[in-house]
């Protein structure tokens, strides 16, 4: 059991117990004072492992390393592994890697780590039968490779001692755990569907996540848009939770919407019979802070004073509110004076929903994924509109650096910083002489290269950490550009690509891109108890299950659609051209075919195209073509109120026609029923651009898979198509006509990925 799961009491015939690592325990226990998250140059998790190492090395024969260590004290079970110990001297080590000055560290850290050894420290005693023991807090310094070393002795007695007061402390808490827990449990395995009857689909899709977490599968799903996939797979989750001693249900999506979906859908929930069941919203820190100019310490911001004096009671009062979204945690957060975000870090340990983006479980720093292998939690992930994670992920495993943001950085880096960044300068040149193309690709990452810039990264740490001051921005945004290049060099392989841009001769860019994330998210599917990804364009399996990842169990399935083909009208238009040649004489003839649809039903339509460019013309042409038709359009970087503005423009019984791009905001997670949208014009394949980046891709995909073009073009351009196309269906009521607007649309290979309930009429272009 983890730090949060207590054992279901049915199956035991023994009391409950309460299962916390070491390391909660004392977080729960000993942390006091300020929040104090000055930046400080933390190693890497590889080397925070070789630091440990290192030290293990140095110790003499007999020395044990991650010693796994236990006790109980009442209904807790108290557990984890010591970092080290020598039974010749009776010595237990906790070792800390760090870099720069250990000076810079507060004092509630060392507060923190001083308990923990402590714990160890008794746990061993315990284990071993000694009277008393020696206890070690080992500093080592991943720069210099130096140790500080603070020693302590204490009787087996005073250990007891600190170790019942920790637990004591500890134990209501638990105990409350333990009583919600059950009571979790007890509701959900009586809890019913909220609306009496399944929508058609909606079943299908329940009865397959219910399957996989009984058979601890990752499950691949593919379900129309309008059947209520958000509740679909929420509720079968939330059943399976009791009998699968399920800790957390982890909701992700890829935008606002789908999260506001997935609270909706928990708040619908919980209303029936007051379910006890505890749903958290996470949002990024930049959206949550109160004081963005002031730093994440005491010194400087107010709700970061005395936030570790006042965590408590801000914790018992969110446990009163059963939804905390973003406004009621900010609500309870300031209510009580400390920071909302970092309160709703602390929440997610006591939360059995925890909703947020797919960065919180699924990037390489991903919170909820560390925390869940930290504390051990059994998990159930839930991944909404999942055909965008291939994108999503690629991106968070990506990285690049421009020689631009190195002379800026240089430009205000001090002397000790300066002359690190003029080598990584040198070796930048050496790293590009032979790449004299505007775009090439490179075998591998130079090692000269990664040595200066990992030098570098040293060198701006160790200034930061000398000074704990903020940098100049220039110099750290460099700074996390660069740790972020150097940790991707170092698990560099087949699964990414290292390319040089020259934008001119003085400007390069490199770039360490990645193609296939399956092996930075696999061991995500392998540690979850279920993973279910689900969206209306999940085909074909192979695409998603190759690129993600997913497991060799993964089940797969395609839930029947609850529309007829005679609610929506496919038409194409195989007359058409919408490549890149033939774009200016296509315009005309899409404006001619959207204005005889608007005239023959009018009401709302989307028209999609491929580019704001684009975009523009054809909106452009169509106006001064049919000046008596309103038009709204899509611009770039639009704000969230012009976003509400563009879709408040319909309104049921509403006429006119919107522009927007294809795989935009408009493109899907955008619910129009009834006669608020009426149609669709995709005039577009959704093809990705045809480019050198794009056309590396494709050959790696081919050397992988087989299947360069597919992978890299058609698919991930269906896939737009789909989702455009699915804004006019929502519901089994709804009317409505699709115009796919090219020639492409005609062959066989493509109508093959479109949905199987749409019959499609080619009847070419509609006569003026």
């Amino acid at each position: 059991m983890n730090a949060d799961r207590a054992p279901v009491a049915a199956q035991e015939k023994s009391a409950p117990r309460y299962t916390v690592s070491v390391r909660a325990l004392c977080e729960f226990t000993a942390k006091q004072g300020d929040l104090d998250l000055r930046f400080t140059p933390t190693p890497t998790a590889q080397e925070g492992i070789a630091g440990h190492a290192i030290v293990a090395q140095r110790r003499g024969e007999g020395y044990q390393s991650e010693v796994t260590l236990s006790a109980e004290h009442g209904a807790l079970h108290v557990r984890g592994r010591a970092d080290g110990y020598d039974p010749r001297r009776q010595l237990v080590e906790e070792v800390k890697t760090y870099r720069g000055q250990l000076s810079s560290l507060p004092d509630n850290h060392r507060h923190l780590h001083w308990a923990q050894l402590r714990v160890y420290g008794h746990l061993m005693c315990e284990k071993e039968g000694l009277a008393q023991i020696h206890l070690a807090l080992v500093y080592f310094d991943i720069g210099s490779q130096q140790e500080t070393v603070l020693e302590e002795t204490r009787s087996r007695e005073e250990l007891a001692a600190l170790f019942v007061g920790q637990c004591e402390r500890f134990m209501r808490w638990a105990e409350q755990e333990l009583a919600h827990r059950a009571a979790r449990d007890t509701a959900l395995q009586s809890l019913r569907f909220p609306h009496g009857d399944f929508r058609p689909g909606q079943r299908q899709l329940a009865e397959a996540v219910f399957r996989a977490h009984s058979g601890r599968r990752s499950l691949l799903a593919q379900a129309p848009t309008g059947i209520g996939k958000t509740l679909g797979t929420l509720f079968p989750a939330l059943k399976a939770a009791p009998s699968q001693q399920l800790d957390k249900i982890i909701f992700l999506a890829a935008k606002t919407p789908g999260r506001q979906l997935a609270l909706d859908a928990a708040a619908t929930l919980t209303a029936q019979g007051e379910l006890p069941l505890r749903v958290l919203e996470l949002c990024a820190r930049d959206k949550a802070c109160e004081y963005p100019d002031r730093l994440c310490r005491g010194d400087s911001c107010p709700l970061a004073q005395g936030f570790y004096d006042r965590l408590p009671a801000a914790r018992a009062a969110c446990l009163t509110q059963p939804l905390l979204d973003r406004e009621h945690l900010r609500s309870v957060a300031l209510q009580h004076q400390v920071c909302p975000y970092y309160l709703g870090s602390e929440m997610t340990r006591w939360s059995d929903v925890i909703v947020g983006d797919y960065n919180y479980w699924f990037d390489g720093g991903a919170m909820l994924y560390g925390m869940a292998q930290a504390h051990d939690w059994r998990v159930s992930v839930l991944a909404d509109e999942a055909h965008n994670l291939v994108a999503r992920a690629r991106s968070m495993y990506s990285a690049q650096l421009s020689r631009a943001a190195l002379r800026a950085a240089r430009a205000v880096a001090p002397p000790s910083v300066a002359k690190p960044l003029e080598k990584l300068g040198r070796a930048w040149t050496a790293a590009g002489k032979k790449a004299d193309l505007p775009y090439q690709v490179l075998e591998v990452p130079p090692a000269k290269f990664v040595e200066a810039l990992s030098s570098s990264v040293g060198a701006i740490s160790d200034f930061l950490a000398q000074v704990a001051v903020p940098l100049d921005p220039p110099l750290r945004d460099f700074h996390f550009d660069a740790m972020a290049f150097v940790r991707l060099a170092e698990s560099f392989g087949p699964h990414s690509l290292f390319d040089l841009t020259r934008e001119d001769e003085r400007n390069t860019v490199l770039c360490i891109r990645n193609v296939v994330p399956a092996p930075f998210l696999g061991p995500r599917f392998a540690f979850a108890h279920a993973t279910t990804l689900f969206s209306a364009t999940l085909a074909p399996w192979n695409y998603f299950a190759d690129l993600l990842g997913m497991p060799a169990s993964t089940a797969w399935i395609d839930v029947e659609s609850p529309f007829q083909a005679s609610q929506l009208q496919v038409k194409v238009a195989h007359q058409i051209s919408t490549t890149w040649q033939r774009r200016a004489a296509s315009i005309a003839p899409i404006c001619s075919l959207m204005a005889r649809q608007f005239d023959e039903r009018p009401g709302n339509y989307l028209a999609f195209f491929s580019s704001f460019d684009y975009l523009q013309q054809a909106h452009d042409a169509f106006v001064r073509a049919h000046p008596g038709i309103a038009t709204w359009q899509q611009s770039r970087r639009m704000s969230e109120t012009d976003r509400d503005a563009f879709l408040a423009r319909f309104e049921s019984g509403g006429q006119g026609i919107g522009f927007a791009v294809l795989g935009g905001s408009f493109g899907e997670g955008v619910d129009l029923p009834g006669e608020r949208l009426i149609g669709a014009f995709v005039a577009t394949l959704g093809l990705p651009q045809f480019n050198p980046v794009n056309e590396q891709l494709r050959e790696r995909m081919e050397q992988l898979f087989g299947c360069g073009y597919d992978y890299t073009y058609l698919y991930p351009g269906l896939q737009k198509v789909v989702q455009a196309a699915g804004r006019v269906i929502r519901t089994e009521t709804d009317q409505g006509t699709v115009w796919l607007i090219d020639q492409r649309f005609g062959r066989p290979e493509v109508q093959a990925l479109l949905p199987a309930w749409w019959q499609l009429d080619q009847p070419g272009l509609l006569s003026a």
